[in-house]
Protein backbone atom coordinates (compact mmCIF):
# COMPACT_ATOMS: atom_id res chain seq x y z
CA UNK A 1 0.00 0.00 0.00
CA UNK A 2 1.75 3.27 -0.89
CA UNK A 3 1.79 6.60 1.47
CA UNK A 4 -0.69 8.01 -0.56
CA UNK A 5 -3.79 5.31 -0.14
CA UNK A 6 -2.92 5.11 3.80
CA UNK A 7 -5.32 6.44 6.22
CA UNK A 8 -3.93 9.68 8.16
CA UNK A 9 -2.93 9.05 11.63
CA UNK A 10 -4.99 11.87 14.30
CA UNK A 11 -2.16 13.54 15.89
CA UNK A 12 -4.63 15.38 18.20
CA UNK A 13 -3.79 12.99 20.71
CA UNK A 14 0.24 13.22 20.74
CA UNK A 15 -0.35 16.75 21.11
CA UNK A 16 -3.20 16.77 24.09
CA UNK A 17 -0.85 14.28 25.64
CA UNK A 18 1.81 16.87 25.48
CA UNK A 19 -0.31 19.51 26.34
CA UNK A 20 -1.94 17.91 29.57
CA UNK A 21 1.13 16.23 31.06
CA UNK A 22 3.34 19.06 31.22
CA UNK A 23 -0.01 21.14 32.29
CA UNK A 24 -0.54 18.74 34.87
CA UNK A 25 3.37 18.80 35.81
CA UNK A 26 3.60 22.51 36.21
CA UNK A 27 0.17 23.33 37.53
CA UNK A 28 1.30 20.60 40.43
CA UNK A 29 4.24 23.66 41.13
CA UNK A 30 2.19 26.49 40.61
CA UNK A 31 -0.32 24.64 43.71
CA UNK A 32 2.66 24.59 45.82
CA UNK A 33 2.57 20.50 45.64
CA UNK A 34 5.94 20.40 43.88
CA UNK A 35 9.23 22.70 43.49
CA UNK A 36 9.87 24.05 40.07
CA UNK A 37 12.95 21.87 39.11
CA UNK A 38 14.77 20.83 36.23
CA UNK A 39 11.75 17.94 35.63
CA UNK A 40 9.48 20.02 34.80
CA UNK A 41 11.82 22.59 32.40
CA UNK A 42 12.56 19.26 30.09
CA UNK A 43 8.76 18.08 30.38
CA UNK A 44 7.37 21.68 28.69
CA UNK A 45 10.73 21.78 26.19
CA UNK A 46 10.50 18.12 24.69
CA UNK A 47 6.80 16.74 25.91
CA UNK A 48 5.27 20.59 26.38
CA UNK A 49 7.05 21.94 23.69
CA UNK A 50 8.54 19.46 20.96
CA UNK A 51 5.40 16.99 20.78
CA UNK A 52 2.79 19.85 20.24
CA UNK A 53 4.58 21.41 17.96
CA UNK A 54 4.97 18.14 16.04
CA UNK A 55 1.30 17.79 16.32
CA UNK A 56 0.40 21.28 15.06
CA UNK A 57 2.35 21.30 12.22
CA UNK A 58 0.75 17.42 11.19
CA UNK A 59 -2.38 18.97 11.78
CA UNK A 60 -1.82 21.95 9.47
CA UNK A 61 -0.60 19.36 7.13
CA UNK A 62 -3.79 17.61 6.90
CA UNK A 63 -5.46 20.90 6.52
CA UNK A 64 -6.85 21.59 9.96
CA UNK A 65 -5.91 24.94 10.85
CA UNK A 66 -7.63 25.02 14.21
CA UNK A 67 -6.01 21.77 15.55
CA UNK A 68 -2.30 23.44 13.87
CA UNK A 69 -2.91 26.70 15.61
CA UNK A 70 -3.09 25.63 18.80
CA UNK A 71 -0.53 22.77 18.91
CA UNK A 72 2.16 24.95 17.33
CA UNK A 73 1.30 27.76 19.12
CA UNK A 74 0.99 25.79 22.51
CA UNK A 75 4.35 24.46 21.94
CA UNK A 76 6.32 27.72 21.47
CA UNK A 77 4.68 28.74 24.21
CA UNK A 78 6.24 25.85 26.11
CA UNK A 79 9.60 26.97 24.64
CA UNK A 80 9.50 30.71 25.79
CA UNK A 81 8.68 29.61 29.10
CA UNK A 82 11.32 27.53 29.13
CA UNK A 83 13.19 30.47 28.01
CA UNK A 84 12.20 32.76 30.37
CA UNK A 85 12.95 30.30 33.54
CA UNK A 86 16.44 29.78 32.27
CA UNK A 87 17.21 33.11 31.19
CA UNK A 88 20.21 32.88 28.90
CA UNK A 89 20.85 35.87 27.81
CA UNK A 90 22.96 37.90 30.14
CA UNK A 91 22.30 41.47 29.04
CA UNK A 92 19.08 41.43 29.24
CA UNK A 93 16.17 41.78 32.02
CA UNK A 94 15.08 38.74 33.33
CA UNK A 95 11.47 40.40 33.39
CA UNK A 96 9.19 41.16 36.66
CA UNK A 97 5.62 40.04 37.76
CA UNK A 98 3.80 42.52 35.27
CA UNK A 99 5.51 41.92 32.19
CA UNK A 100 4.91 38.05 33.40
CA UNK A 101 1.36 39.45 33.49
CA UNK A 102 0.90 41.15 30.63
CA UNK A 103 2.66 37.56 29.42
CA UNK A 104 0.13 35.51 30.42
CA UNK A 105 -2.95 37.79 30.21
CA UNK A 106 -2.34 37.92 25.94
CA UNK A 107 -1.85 34.35 26.54
CA UNK A 108 -5.52 34.28 27.82
CA UNK A 109 -6.97 36.50 25.65
CA UNK A 110 -5.55 34.02 22.96
CA UNK A 111 -6.61 30.77 24.42
CA UNK A 112 -10.45 32.80 25.42
CA UNK A 113 -10.59 33.28 21.21
CA UNK A 114 -9.50 29.16 20.78
CA UNK A 115 -12.44 28.21 23.48
CA UNK A 116 -14.85 30.35 20.95
CA UNK A 117 -13.98 27.91 17.85
CA UNK A 118 -13.67 25.18 20.37
CA UNK A 119 -17.97 25.83 19.78
CA UNK A 120 -18.07 23.67 17.14
CA UNK A 121 -16.12 20.77 18.50
CA UNK A 122 -16.75 18.50 21.40
CA UNK A 123 -17.44 19.15 25.00
CA UNK A 124 -13.96 17.72 26.33
CA UNK A 125 -12.08 20.39 23.60
CA UNK A 126 -14.34 23.59 24.99
CA UNK A 127 -13.31 21.93 28.68
CA UNK A 128 -9.82 21.77 27.55
CA UNK A 129 -9.87 25.59 26.23
CA UNK A 130 -12.18 27.54 28.51
CA UNK A 131 -9.91 25.70 31.84
CA UNK A 132 -7.23 27.06 30.08
CA UNK A 133 -8.62 30.52 29.59
CA UNK A 134 -9.61 30.37 33.09
CA UNK A 135 -5.71 29.58 34.19
CA UNK A 136 -4.14 32.08 31.82
CA UNK A 137 -6.40 34.61 33.39
CA UNK A 138 -5.53 33.70 36.62
CA UNK A 139 -2.02 33.55 36.65
CA UNK A 140 -2.17 37.02 34.78
CA UNK A 141 -3.78 37.97 38.13
CA UNK A 142 -1.25 36.66 40.55
CA UNK A 143 1.60 37.91 38.81
CA UNK A 144 -0.32 41.13 38.30
CA UNK A 145 -1.22 41.57 42.25
CA UNK A 146 1.50 39.30 43.38
CA UNK A 147 -0.83 36.99 44.96
CA UNK A 148 0.84 33.62 45.73
CA UNK A 149 -3.17 32.80 46.50
CA UNK A 150 -4.58 33.27 43.08
CA UNK A 151 -1.37 31.52 41.83
CA UNK A 152 -2.13 28.45 44.05
CA UNK A 153 -5.84 28.20 42.79
CA UNK A 154 -4.46 28.70 39.12
CA UNK A 155 -2.87 25.84 40.00
CA UNK A 156 -5.67 23.83 41.11
CA UNK A 157 -7.48 24.84 37.63
CA UNK A 158 -4.44 23.65 35.38
CA UNK A 159 -4.30 20.21 37.11
CA UNK A 160 -7.95 20.13 35.81
CA UNK A 161 -7.30 21.76 32.82
CA UNK A 162 -4.61 19.33 32.25
CA UNK A 163 -6.58 15.99 33.39
CA UNK A 164 -9.38 16.99 30.94
CA UNK A 165 -6.46 17.11 28.20
CA UNK A 166 -4.86 13.59 29.37
CA UNK A 167 -8.93 12.15 29.10
CA UNK A 168 -9.28 13.89 26.03
CA UNK A 169 -6.65 12.17 24.11
CA UNK A 170 -6.53 8.83 25.90
CA UNK A 171 -10.38 8.74 24.67
CA UNK A 172 -9.45 9.18 21.58
CA UNK A 173 -6.96 6.73 21.22
CA UNK A 174 -9.54 4.43 23.12
CA UNK A 175 -12.34 5.11 21.06
CA UNK A 176 -10.70 4.55 18.06
CA UNK A 177 -8.54 1.62 18.82
CA UNK A 178 -11.99 0.13 19.68
CA UNK A 179 -14.11 1.24 17.04
CA UNK A 180 -16.69 2.47 19.76
CA UNK A 181 -17.32 5.21 21.73
CA UNK A 182 -16.03 4.11 25.16
CA UNK A 183 -15.16 7.63 26.70
CA UNK A 184 -17.86 10.45 26.05
CA UNK A 185 -15.79 13.09 24.59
Amino acid sequence: MSIDTKKAANPGPLGLLGFGMTTVLLNLHNADIIELSIVILAMGFAVGGIAQIIAGITELQLGNTFGGTAFTAYGLFWWSLCVIWISPFDNMNPGDGVSMGFYLLLWGIFTFFMFLGTLAHNRASQTVFLSLAILFFLLALGHFFESHIIKIIAGYVGIFCGLSAIYSAMGQIVNGELGKKLFPL
